[in-house]
């Protein structure tokens, strides 16, 4: 009968007994919008949204590639540390096998890094032989911490900050870090500025560099460019006269008339000298007269003697 509610499938019920009138009431939620659907990136369930996760794990646990002399170095083996501490190159921390024999060159290497206030670690055989790549390291390796490039600007500020006329080594392609550290210790013995090193194809500051410089390291500015040419250049418009040290120049670096005021010496390599570009750079060249006819110099021993001769004018 019409209006009467008590007749069977009136009033539906759910399954938990509770009326629902019409589409109202309950669902109108359900009928609410939810917004845009979001982009396919955002959606963790979609393919696109994994792939995109998944390269980014890769990029994380892929190490990125250090530049040279950016990475922190490991010198392995008792007779390399203790030469290390006995040159006094600053060691980041020494590690120690466990169960390592103390002998006379290990005292001697605990002795120093006492004194000189390295850290002193003891970790697991195979782990130290994952540190150091697999080295001979018979128990004990010393961490070095990446050098601390200077920038080349720095190296004109200290000069004006000394009120001295500026005094800068530019370095073109020298390889070996052994002559790059005998070329910091000239310059700290000279009074230079500091020097300037390529970042590519060339020596960089490593613990044979600092051993060799005799703790010179620490004492002059390193500075590290991306291209030489361009640094002179800048040089140059800073004020500087740049001269470049090869066998055959038309002048001899005593008699320079250049060596008085601000100055820049470019030193070439032993073998090629110095790079084309770079000598077209230079404002003149000038070389170490000898009375034989060896043809170069050693780079080291070539850049101290220039440094002597170019100390000895300005007095």
């Amino acid at each position: 009968m019409p209006g009467n509610s008590k007749r069977k499938g009136a009033i539906k019920k759910t399954g938990k007994g509770n009326p629902t009138a019409g589409s109202g009431g309950r669902r109108r939620q359900g009928l609410e919008g939810k917004g845009p659907t979001p982009r396919a990136e955002d959606r963790p369930n979609h393919k696109i949204y994994k792939m995109k996760n998944a390269t980014q794990k890769r990029e994380i646990a892929r190490p990125k590639r250090a530049k040279p002399g950016e990475a922190a170095e490991w010198v392995a083996g008792r007779n390399s540390v203790l030469e290390l501490l006995r040159a006094t190159v600053p060691v980041h921390a020494l590690y120690v096998a466990e169960g390592t024999d103390r002998d006379e060159k290990i005292r001697e290497i605990f002795k120093l890094a006492a004194e000189q206030h390295v850290s002193l670690l003891e970790i697991g055989r195979i782990e130290l032989d994952k540190l150091t790549g697999g080295a001979v390291h018979q128990g004990i390796a010393a961490k070095l911490n990446a050098y601390d490039y200077a920038n080349p600007q720095d190296l004109m500020e200290l000069a004006a900050e000394r009120d001295e006329p500026a005094l800068i080594l530019v370095l073109d392609g020298i390889t070996d870090p052994r002559n790059l550290g005998a070329i910091i210790r000239s310059a700290s013995g000279f009074g230079a500025h500091g020097v300037v090193i390529p970042e590519r194809r060339a020596a960089q500051i490593t613990a044979a560099a600092w051993k060799t410089s005799a703790g010179a390291a620490a004492r002059v500015p390193v500075a590290r460019v991306t291209n030489i040419t361009r640094t002179l250049k800048q040089f140059q418009e800073d004020g500087c006269m740049v001269v470049g040290l090869a066998a055959d120049g038309t002048v001899d670096v005593a008699d320079s008339q250049l060596v008085d005021g601000p100055l820049v010496v470019v030193i070439g390599s032993e073998g090629k000298g110095l790079s084309r570009l770079v000598g077209e750079t230079c404002d003149e060249i000038v070389s170490i007269p000898m009375s034989t006819g060896l043809e170069s110099l050693n780079a080291g021993v070539a850049a101290g003697i220039a440094l002597y001769a170019i100390a000895q004018r300005r007095g």
